[in-house]
Order: C-alpha cells, then sequence, then structure tokens
C-alpha cells in the first residue's frame, strides 16, 4: 500500500501542469498518480488526488476536453510548441468556464436569497469594514 504524503502548493500546480498537458489517449487517475512520481518524489494515490479540489477541478475539465474534441493530433515537430502551448491555453479556458459557470450558479442563489430575506442592493453593496491592525485589546 502507497501512503500518499501532504502535497504542496508547487506539487499540486505540478500535477495540475501534468493533467493539463496530457497526451496520452485516456486520462486516468493512476497515469496521473504515476507521471507525478517524478515531480512530487512519492507516487500518490488517488485519494489524495481527489481530495484536491484544483486538481480535481482540472481532471474534469481535462476529461471533458477529451470527451468533447477528442485526442490531440500531433503535428509537425516545428509546431510542437505552438501546439503545447495552445493545448494547455485550451485547458486552461475549459476549466475557468467551468469555474465560472458555478459561480454563475452560486451568484443566482444568493441574488434569489437577498430577494426572498428582502435585502436592499445598497445593504449588498455596503462595504467591508476597515481593519485596525494598530489596535491592541
Amino acid at each position: 500500500m502507497v501512503l500518499a504524503k501532504h502535497l504542496t502548493k508547487l506539487d499540486i500546480e505540478a500535477i495540475i501542469n501534468i493533467i493539463s498537458g496530457w497526451k496520452g489517449k485516456k486520462l486516468t487517475w493512476d497515469g496521473i498518480s504515476e507521471a507525478s512520481e517524478a515531480i512530487v518524489g512519492k507516487k500518490t494515490t488517488r485519494q489524495s488526488l481527489c481530495s484536491n479540489e484544483l486538481i480535481k477541478e482540472a481532471y474534469r475539465a481535462k476529461k471533458k476536453g477529451l470527451m468533447i474534441r477528442g485526442p490531440r493530433v500531433s503535428l509537425p515537430s516545428n509546431l510542437n510548441v505552438a501546439a503545447e502551448r495552445i493545448n494547455k491555453l485550451q485547458n486552461e479556458i475549459d476549466t475557468l468556464t467551468m469555474k465560472n459557470s458555478a459561480l454563475m450558479e452560486q451568484f443566482v442563489i444568493w441574488q434569489y436569497n437577498a430577494y426572498k430575506y428582502g435585502l436592499k442592493e445598497h445593504q449588498l453593496n455596503e462595504s467591508l469594514p476597515r481593519i485596525d491592525r494598530e489596535r491592541t485589546e
């Protein structure tokens, strides 16, 4: 049994980059775990990968992108760098589109609840209280 170590911010970013640049035909948690082993220094478990929301979102976005567009077609060697960059940017767009959609759904819920409980627009737009950092208690 492989025990997963705690993932640092850099580990998470590296794993997300691995997912974004995935070139294999089938994206799996085991495949991600194996590919990230060299970077993280220890093979991570599916559970540790799934427990991180950013990694899970990148995985879902990439899976959805692969299902919609199919695997990326390789190009002549002089266009490889451009194709990889386009691929990575498209994956980022897919991820951000999913996040934006989730935020819009949350906004609609908040909008309905504000209406339901009688909050006025000026109440919702009130500025945050100022923090006095030199105050002692």
